[in-house]
């Protein structure tokens, strides 16, 4: 199988309603920052789909509740890999793992990665896996609490997680709770394959509002935090605290692209205190919310401080409508979600044709792309403008 010319390599190990966060987010984060990774399933080929969960604590009910995530595109074949191949693996949770867990050829695969000391990542429920493949004895663990009982069983020290953001490295074995620790387990991860990060002392603000697109708000957000930023997100109307509610798009066959719910994103600074000048740059996500940010004066004047200021600015699929509605378009090439180049033309930009939908652009301070599957690219560029690296 012809690999991906990168400086490392990483294998993700998933299946039918893995967590949606716990497989997009590293697998995009990781190509930004120049790693190669190939997504498998037992059974499935590349090109093939896992259908992903959408998992999250709602405090009316015991547990999480689940619903359907995105539909995740395999980019490799299961029966054809081989661990020698890569230096890493990561094991997402939701679902996936109680079954995966049974099949002896996942566990014989999880074994060579431990056996040759490689990084490994399990978070939430994939610590079933590595319990099921006799991998943790002695080592401490932890994971989404449900999972302590296993793990015990199994040998290993089991470490509270404390907050669902949690985590624990044990040599080469790093175990967390949950998605939500994503900026530092898998810093650690990238440390572990002998990444070095630098210029990312910078402080970055997001812009959202309800039913901007799940990934689009939580890929850049986690990478940029991953990579050390410091990210706020902010919603006109809403503080430090509140949630926005995000829309799953997906492409299931029909003429244009499906809606469902999707997590709620917790912001973490209030819009009304937001200073412009004390931020490095600005990223405007795609989905419904910028219809409507568009209408806002509070947030026009906002992005128009950074476009003049010539500080970067970061903007995907529908974000673009904001960007045309405050007039900052005009003789700046960019692209955008196909439907939104009304927007952009009317706007007096020129054009660029996102062919293939994954094409991001960059025109000086401005980095547009046209949908999620373009990320890795996207957040790539956006790194460049910022002066961000990733070393290995």
């Amino acid at each position: 199988m012809a690999k991906v010319s990168a400086q490392r390599s990483v294998l993700i190990l998933l299946g039918d309603y893995a967590e949606d966060y716990e497989v997009m987010v590293p697998f995009q984060a990781l190509q930004a920052f120049g790693v190669a990774v190939d997504a498998v399933c037992p059974g499935k080929a590349s090109g093939e789909v896992c259908r992903t969960a959408v998992q999250q604590l709602e405090p009316h009910y015991q547990t999480y509740t689940e619903s359907r995530g995105h539909n995740f595109v395999l980019n490799a074949t299961f029966d054809e890999i081989n661990a020698k191949d890569y230096d890493g693996l990561l094991i997402p949770g939701g679902r996936a793992p109680e079954y995966l867990a049974m099949d002896e050829k996942v566990l014989s695969l999880v074994r060579e990665f431990a056996e040759a000391n490689k990084p490994i990542i399990a978070v939430c429920h994939g610590q079933l896996i590595l319990a099921a493949a006799g991998v943790v004895g002695g080592r401490k663990c932890t994971a989404y609490p449900t999972v302590k009982s296993a793990l015990i069983a199994a040998g290993a020290h089991w470490v509270e997680p404390g907050t669902l953001a949690g985590f624990v490295v044990d040599g080469n074995l790093i175990t967390a709770s949950s998605y939500m620790g994503h900026p530092w387990f898998i810093r650690s991860f990238v440390e572990a394959l002998g990444g070095s990060i630098s210029g990312a002392d910078k402080k970055i603000l997001f812009l959202c509002g309800d039913f901007m697109e799940d990934y689009e708000i939580m890929v850049p957000f986690q990478s940029l935090e991953i990579l050390g930023c410091k990210v706020d997100g902010v919603c006109p109307k809403k503080s430090e605290g509140d949630t926005c509610a995000t829309a799953i798009h997906d492409f299931e066959g029909d003429q244009t692209y499906s809606e469902k719910t999707g997590h709620y994103f917790t912001l973490n600074k209030s819009f009304g205190s937001v200073v412009a000048s004390r931020y490095d740059g600005l990223v405007i996500p795609g989905g419904r919310a910028p219809e409507y940010l568009a209408l806002d004066e509070n947030v026009l004047n906002l992005v128009k401080h950074f476009m003049d200021a010539g500080k970067p600015v970061a903007s995907i699929c529908h974000g673009q409508q904001v960007l045309s509605a405050a007039g900052v378009l005009k003789g700046r090439k960019c692209t955008a979600y196909p439907a939104v180049k009304l927007n952009v033309v009317l706007a007096g930009a020129t054009w660029l044709e996102p062919q293939p939908i994954h094409r991001c652009f960059t025109d000086g301070n401005l980095v547009t792309g046209a949908a999620w599957p373009g990320h890795p690219e996207f957040i790539s560029q956006f790194m460049s403008v910022l002066g961000i690296k990733v070393l290995f």
